[in-house]
């Protein structure tokens, strides 16, 4: 069963208002498209085949409605709150959606879907995927959700140059180096990240810049950086204000070297 990171949620009551930032950053984002049937749209900046989506809604009414994509219901409770934008939950690529909704049953989480996406894009072509979210009792942290894409990996780099997608960051060509999460209980989370993924997290080691503990899950597309306070720093502020979440964007090939905090998340340029 092969696993790819494919992209970042980052929460926005307004995604089309990160374009320009991003471009003040050096970075490229292009309006994404609106999901109908979901009530919520998006912005889009692409690191090759990995993203960052910028999700708002554009019709609560809708949006309140879903029970089993737990990833609108998770946008619904948390984007009204004081600090509810940001970075806030991962999506990861599989080639076997349904086989690995049989898997995570028998592992003990509980599985919603797969169930089917979709988006109008700008050009009026409809882009289409599967969606599967596991969760299991009493993680503060959410876990990813898992995305089966309709077109092969090779399909959509193609359709994504040609429609300037990727490749037009006045940084240059800047990847995805790591997702960085502030989680309160280390040893727990690895073993819970580890028991989905069946991937061995890396050893231990301390992040002087952020003042935490740390270990790193490897995956195609990006690092997945799981951080705990040792004393006061970005990662005890971010868990004291919202949290065990995704807080942090790590790219590298950015011909710069600095670690600041825009659009409510923090990014590390490399």
């Amino acid at each position: 069963m092969k696993f790819s990171f494919d992209h970042l949620v980052w929460f926005s009551k307004k995604p089309e208002e990160a374009i320009p930032i991003l471009k003040e950053m050096g970075i490229h984002a292009a309006n994404g498209g609106r999901h109908e049937k979901w009530g919520t749209y998006n912005t889009l900046s692409y690191f090759g085949l990995s993203y960052i989506e910028f999700l708002g809604i554009d019709n609560e009414s809708i949006a309140e409605k879903h029970d089993e994509n737990r990833l609108i219901i998770h946008i619904v409770e948390q984007l009204p709150k004081a600090r509810g934008e940001g970075p806030a939950r991962i999506a990861i690529r599989t080639d076997s959606i349904e086989k690995l909704a049989i898997k995570l049953k028998a592992d003990g989480f509980t599985v919603y879907g797969p169930i089917p996406g979709e988006r109008a894009r700008a050009d009026g072509e409809i882009i289409k995927w599967s969606l599967l979210f596991p969760e299991i009792t009493g993680n503060e942290l959410a876990l990813p959700f898992f995305i089966q894409w309709e077109k092969s990996d090779e399909q959509r780099m193609s359709e994504l140059e040609k429609q300037g997608l990727i490749g037009n960051h006045i940084l240059g060509q800047p990847k995805f180096a790591d997702v960085g999460f502030a989680v309160r209980d280390l040893e727990q989370t690895m073993k819970t990240w580890e028991r989905m993924l069946d991937l061995q997290p890396g050893a231990e080691f301390i992040d002087q810049e952020l003042k935490a503990r740390c270990r790193k899950i490897e995956l195609s597309g990006t690092n997945l950086l799981f951080c705990t306070p040792i004393g006061e720093g970005y990662v005890e502020k971010v868990l004291k204000e919202k949290g065990e979440t995704p807080f942090m964007v790590n790219l590298f090939e950015t011909n710069q070297s600095r670690f600041f905090k825009k659009l409510d998340g923090y990014w590390s340029f490399n």
